[in-house]
């Protein structure tokens, strides 16, 4: 084995553990900001607050799984709205497992199942919102960036 060979599993092993961290560190943020109402749950939804308040915006989380991958207008959908948190430097991540992150931003008022394909982490821009988990995600984004992987995916820890 050669030294290159070495190293890259050391980077594939450390990459691993970075995105498990992320991962947990999503779902404390994701469930910090549900109790404090600072989600907003939903591609139309997030639209809106985006066009309305863009500054409210802390972070947005991008969902998908193998049957939404041919979805030509959900894929169109999510192209605009990481145009638009490039623009306004907002941290954007995608997330595999549709279904756990629904069950984390729970149901509307009819029982249903939100549509999760975006969420938005919001923070009125009068007093700004912190989160520890905000801050080791922002970090995430920012090292993910400087590999050239523009918008990482995170995956959610199994319950």
């Amino acid at each position: 084995m050669t030294l290159e060979e070495i190293h890259g599993q050391e980077n594939t092993m450390e990459n691993a553990d970075r995105v498990q961290s992320a991962g947990a560190a999503l779902e404390e943020l994701l469930v910090a900001a549900k109790k404090q109402d600072y989600l907003t749950v939903g591609v139309y939804e997030s639209a809106k607050v985006m066009n309305v308040d863009p500054d409210s915006v802390a972070f947005c989380v991008l969902a998908t799984d193998e049957e939404y991958e041919c979805d030509i207008a959900l894929q169109i959908h999510f192209t605009l709205i990481q145009a638009f948190c490039f623009d306004n430097d907002i941290n954007v991540v995608r997330v595999n497992g549709i279904e756990r992150l629904a069950d984390l931003v729970g149901a509307d008022e009819t029982g249903e199942p939100k549509d999760a394909h975006c969420i938005l982490v919001t923070s009125p821009s009068a007093n700004p919102w912190k989160d520890p988990a905000l801050d080791k995600l922002s970090l995430f984004c920012e090292e993910s960036r400087s590999v050239y992987d523009w918008v990482p995916t995170i995956t959610l820890p199994e319950r």
